[in-house]
């Protein structure tokens, strides 16, 4: 097309309330425009769109309400005034939109707009152009044409959904790639149409194959600009027939989710005779997991978790006759274990760990460095004051703090509800949380945007709030600055690159610990029903779901899930999925689902820990910067540097060989296990009192929370009276 456009535009009458528009696109039907070039009618500002500029046409003289407000037959545009039709389209677009105040007008509206998309050949209808994350299937064609214009075809399986894409095509088609690129997802906002269905509606279908034309135009641009497209990241394809490996790092794990059958009969015989029960962290060596994951088919005492569940499931154990518990995590989890089973009057049973040698924990060592209680000391100053520790700390640590400042344990998954909670009972009350500092900002930043919300929203998220009680909230909510999760560390801007210009169309999985800006990304995704930040049990919940909702659907389907945390959660994912593509196939039968598990691996092979860090750790140089060498395993897996996985180092020093020598040694083996052993805390607090009842205080606060969705009482006057409970 030239630099310049004419246009002719005719009137339409209002029973139909379309506005015109031009397109580049020939296969359109031009007698049936429905986007203006220029406002046809006054309307209300919208704050959403205060950037997008759009060509005013003259104030027409005809009182005529039938008669568009257009008098001229042809406008001529410059360079610089067609740069503005895509969003003066998209603007008319959401005028057009908000102006049918019925649901059911704005129904037969998009019913109307699919007569007028063209259908795509069977050719076209294939799943490499499918669009992800859509209620209906979507298929999307992207071409550069000759004046390096982007040229868009689309279609649906469903009328509403064609409408969608009709309206969409029309607004990009023959747009410029930096136009396509400039538009967010937020600037659909205003487009939702009403439709019956909620956050996993046909609504998401604007902003997903926005996402997707975006997408395809950034790939198409690197093409024509002969730029190297990125190495994908490693992946794992799960589907009814088995698992496909991509990549070396995905090869490795996926070696061990078909476990050595004498390595598991073993395991069970030894657990059975012994009445052992084993509590394992979903991080765990895939070689573990996989041989944990295939023993639990014949030995019910066998659970694969987050940290917080270990510890009531070793108490169940316990009640179920187990002697002994073994714990496959990091230090701070057994000694969770044995201080909750000492809570609940099992002294008797043995707890165990999988290393004569200590398994540390970045995070959990922050805590327990001399900042962490400069923090609180400072806190202590500021009452009324509530201390929020994550759950993932010693025990040690917890029963410090809380004698310093009155205490409460949360997970990733509850956190925001505690504190939420907490200021609802004492709105006056400061809140310092620690020690993960990703968190902690993640957090703040979650509290601001909800003080842009309506108080309706946020009385959804909490009844008791509202945007005035959240403003409140933010000046009083502090976070400890040094302290972060050496894998979580690795999701840094490399990893957020790549997979915006890679899987920005997948699903976004994150866990709460990760760096602002994949915590960001998976946030935009989960606005358009696309991502899920939280807790490991939250990630595994929300891929179980996408999967059966594919089943549910009974279509092809190629779901692709990014996985933002520690790589050993993929054994607990491939055995949910692969457990839900056998036993909940597909009503026809015939539906085949592909299920592909992303590991966003950095090349960053080393890590910052916390600057409070042992100076006991081997450093490395590189130029001026020295980094602690976090021990890795051999084959180079780990942030050590030989590798950069995101992969715990020390979860990995639970091996397979250590579960079983430990097992074949009880009971009469005690004295070689001593260094196995999860002691209990002899030494007491400041004040004289017990580590071990002190710090399990904060976590029966956590415990009544859950329960009962409030505060204790004995905490909250613990947080009101300081003085008098003796700090």
């Amino acid at each position: 097309m030239d630099s310049s456009a004419t246009i002719t535009m005719k009137s339409a009458p209002s029973s139909t309330s379309s506005l015109f528009f031009m397109s580049r696109n020939p296969t359109f039907n031009s007698k049936k425009p429905f986007l203006n070039l220029c406002k046809a009618r006054k309307h209300k500002p919208l704050l959403f769109y205060k950037s997008l500029k759009c060509l005013q046409s003259p104030e027409s003289t005809s009182q005529n309400p039938n008669i568009s407000s257009f008098s001229c037959s042809a406008v001529t545009f410059s360079p610089a005034e067609t740069a503005d039709l895509l969003p003066c389209k998209l603007h008319n677009l959401i005028t057009e939109f908000q102006s049918l105040s019925e649901t059911v007008d704005r129904v037969k509206r998009l019913l109307h707009y699919s007569t007028l998309l063209p259908r795509l050949p069977d050719s076209s209808r294939v799943d490499l152009n499918r669009v992800m994350g859509c209620t209906a299937r979507v298929w999307l064609e992207a071409t550069l044409d000759k004046d390096n214009n982007m040229r868009f075809r689309a279609d649906s399986d469903s009328e509403i959904t064609r409408g969608l894409c009709y309206c969409l095509v029309s607004i990009f088609d023959g747009a410029a790639p930096e136009e396509v690129l400039k538009v967010k997802t937020e600037d659909l906002a205003a487009l939702n149409v009403g439709l019956v269905g909620g956050e996993r509606s046909r609504v998401n279908t604007w902003h997903n194959v926005l996402v997707t034309m975006q997408k395809r135009t950034k790939v198409l641009v690197a093409e024509r600009e002969g730029k190297k497209p990125f190495e994908p990241f490693p992946s794992l394809i799960v589907n009814e027939d088995g698992v496909q490996a991509k990549g070396s790092y995905a090869e490795a794990q996926a070696r061990y989710l078909f476990p050595d059958e004498a390595k598991v009969e073993e395991l069970v015989n030894v657990l059975k005779e012994k009445q052992i029960g084993i509590v394992a962290h979903f991080y765990m060596d895939p070689e573990v997991q996989g041989v944990l994951t295939a023993a639990q088919k014949y030995w019910p005492h066998i659970h694969i978790s987050d940290s917080l569940v270990m510890a009531d499931t070793a108490v169940k154990m316990a009640k179920a006759g187990c002697q002994f518990i073994t714990v496959l995590g990091v230090d701070f989890m057994s000694e969770n274990v044995r201080a909750i089973l000492d809570q609940a009057g099992f002294q008797d049973v043995g707890v165990y760990r999988m290393s004569d040698e200590r398994i540390g924990c970045s995070l959990a060592d922050a805590a327990s460095a001399p900042a962490y209680m400069n923090y609180l000391e400072a806190a202590s100053s500021c009452p009324p004051s509530l201390h929020v520790i994550y759950i993932n700390t010693s025990l040690e640590t917890k029963a410090y703090a809380h004698e310093l400042v009155p205490t409460i344990t949360c997970t990733s998954s509850n956190v925001v509800q505690t504190i939420l909670q907490a200021f609802a009972q004492i709105p006056d009350m400061n809140i310092w949380y620690g020690p993960d500092s990703y968190m902690g900002a993640n957090i703040a930043k979650l509290f601001q945007q909800m003080s842009l919300m309506s108080d309706e929203e946020i009385s959804e998220i909490h009844p008791a709030h509202n945007r005035d009680s959240i403003r409140s909230l933010l000046p009083r909510l502090h976070y400890y600055q040094d302290g972060t999760c050496i894998v979580h560390h690795l999701f840094g801007h490399e990893v957020v690159e790549k997979i915006n210009e890679m899987y920005c169309d997948a699903f976004l999985t994150a866990h709460l610990e990760v760096p602002g800006e994949m915590f960001s990304l998976a946030m935009e995704a989960k606005k358009r029903g696309m991502g899920v930040v939280g807790s490991t049990q939250n990630i595994l919940d929300f891929i179980k779901q996408r999967v059966q909702e594919a089943l549910d659907r009974d279509v092809d389907e190629h779901l692709q899930f990014v996985l933002g945390t520690e790589s050993g959660m993929v054994t607990s994912i491939v055995a949910a999925v692969r457990n839900l593509l056998g036993s909940g196939k597909s009503s026809s039968g015939k539906a085949k689902i592909n299920v592909e598990i992303v590991f966003p691996v950095s090349s960053d092979s080393m890590t910052r820990t916390s600057t409070s860090s042992p100076s006991s750790l081997t450093s490395v140089k590189l130029a001026e910067v020295v980094l602690p060498v976090i021990p890795g395993v051999s084959s180079g897996e780990g942030c050590s540097i030989h590798g950069g996985c995101a992969s715990c180092p020390y979860m990995k020093m639970n091996s397979l060989t250590s579960l079983l020598k430990v097992c074949h040694h009880l009971p009469e083996g005690k004295n070689i296990l001593k260094p196995y052993e999860a002691e209990r805390f002899k030494l007491q607090t400041p004040q004289g009192k017990s580590i071990a009842d002190v710090g399990c205080e904060p976590i029966l606060h956590m415990r009544h929370f859950q329960a009962k969705k409030e505060l204790p009482k004995k905490l909250v006057d613990q947080v009101l009276h300081p003085y008098d409970n003796g700090r």
